[in-house]
């Protein structure tokens, strides 16, 4: 009896609930890379983007007409204007991190992007005015290594007590500037968007914030495939299978739970954790595609989850 009352009590903890939706965030936004590459076999990476979050925004229409269009039509327009702008970063977040893979290496892209934190951290004593401790910065920088480490197992293996990069003169050579311009700018797209969701998320139930700025995401990624020609009709079946996938998986549960969790903890403690997102992909390209992890995939990983371990003696839950 003692036990399931202990059990009880820790279920029910508001650290355990939280605790559990960023890891289902995790494991949701993992399965993305999976999904996006099945899917680039015959859509572009732009029209993937742009059928993720319009199947997302049209999932949430009817659940929100029928619960919470009274706060839709109650937006303050403030709040539209935010929401707008949140969702425009979004779109500019995926539409640049994805590009750049087209120019530069899926190593030096990770590794940039994964820098997202780092401008929350720099921007939200600004916008937010909430100060990361030196714990928080201490967490990122490993998490952040580990990502790095990640990213250089394309390139680099562990070969006895040495790093062998057999493939690294092809890399740095291959460092697009215009690819690493747009990776970053992907970074500084998804800090923005998650600093807006914070600050929104005080005033917005989760239902009715997610519905506006994802449905505004849709809009500019939309638009930019109008705008390029890109085709958006016509692909097998299968394929738009794996669109529907990509928004219901990663989008609406993990986007989501990161969203939900921003009204509860401090936006650098969840783009962190966000860091992690990789990991959960390494595991899962291992049960899947049979892609083995290397050395560095685990020690990379380990970096990860104990940055975030670290950090979350910071977090007031």
């Amino acid at each position: 009896m003692l036990k399931l009352n202990l059990f009880s009590l820790i279920v029910k903890s508001r650290q355990f609930r939280l605790l559990l939706v960023l890891f289902v965030a995790i494991v949701a936004s993992s399965s993305a890379s999976l999904i996006i590459r099945a899917a680039q076999q015959e859509a572009s990476s732009v029209v993937i983007a742009t059928y993720r979050l319009m199947i997302a925004t049209l999932v949430l229409l009817p659940l929100v007409y029928v619960r919470q269009r009274n706060v839709i039509f109650h937006m303050s327009k403030k709040q539209w204007l935010l929401g707008t702008l949140s969702g425009m970063l979004l779109g500019f977040h995926f539409l640049t991190w994805i590009t750049s893979l087209e120019y530069t290496t899926v190593a030096s892209s990770t590794i940039l992007v994964s820098s997202m934190p780092v401008f929350v951290v720099l921007f939200s004593p600004v916008f937010l005015n909430e100060k990361a401790s030196s714990i928080i910065y201490f967490g990122i920088g490993m998490s952040l290594l580990g990502g790095a480490l990640i990213a250089l197992s394309d390139v680099c293996l562990i070969d006895g007590f040495s790093l062998r990069c057999s493939s690294l003169h092809g890399f740095v050579n291959k460092f697009a500037l215009l690819g690493d311009a747009l990776a970053v700018m992907g970074a500084l797209g998804g800090a923005g968007y998650f600093l807006i969701g914070r600050l929104m998320r005080s005033t917005l139930p989760l239902l009715s914030y997610i519905f506006v700025v994802y449905g505004m995401a849709a809009i500019t990624l939309l638009s930019i495939a109008l705008i390029l020609k890109l085709p958006l009709i016509g692909y097998d079946q299968k394929t738009y299978l794996y669109l529907i996938l990509l928004a219901i998986v990663p989008q609406l549960i993990g986007h989501s739970s990161f969203n939900w969790s921003l009204k509860y903890l401090p936006v650098s403690y969840v783009t962190m954790v966000a860091i992690a997102e990789p990991v959960g992909a390494t595991i899962l390209a291992w049960l899947f595609l049979d892609e083995i992890p290397t050395v560095l995939h685990f020690v990379g990983g380990l970096l990860c989850l104990v940055g975030v371990a670290y950090a979350s003696r910071e977090v007031s839950w």
